[in-house]
C-alpha cells in the first residue's frame, strides 16, 4: 500500500517513542535518534519494518525519536502511525494485531 499522508504517533516522554511516516521512493529509509541506538538500533528498525510489512507498505521515510521505549510500545506506535498514514484510522485491521 502507498502512504497517503504524513502521519505521526507517540510522544517525546521518557519510555516512549515518536514515529513519523511519510511517502518514500526507494524502499524503507530510517532516520533514528535514540540514546540506546548502539544497542537497539537494529531491533527498533526490525520492529517497525515488520509492522510496515504487515500493512504492505514497501516505500516509506521513517523518522524515529526513541526515549527508551519497549518493543511492544514501538510496535503499537508504528501500527498507529501506519493506520493514520494509510488513512485507515477509522477502520483498523484487527488481524495484524
Amino acid at each position: 500500500m502507498e502512504i497517503k499522508k504524513t502521519a505521526m504517533a507517540g510522544t517525546l516522554e521518557s519510555s516512549d517513542v515518536q514515529i513519523m511516516l511519510s511517502q518514500g521512493r526507494d524502499g524503507i529509509t530510517f532516520d533514528l535518534v535514540s540514546d540506546v541506538a548502539k544497542q537497539f538500533d537494529d531491533a527498533i528498525k526490525a520492529t517497525i519494518t515488520a509492522v510496515l510489512a504487515l500493512y504492505g507498505v514497501d516505500n516509506a521515510e521513517v523518522k524515529v525519536v526513541d526515549k527508551g521505549a519497549l518493543d511492544m510500545v514501538i510496535k503499537a506506535r508504528a501500527m498507529t502511525a501506519v493506520q493514520r498514514a494509510l488513512d485507515l484510522a477509522d477502520e483498523p485491521n484487527w488481524e495484524v494485531m
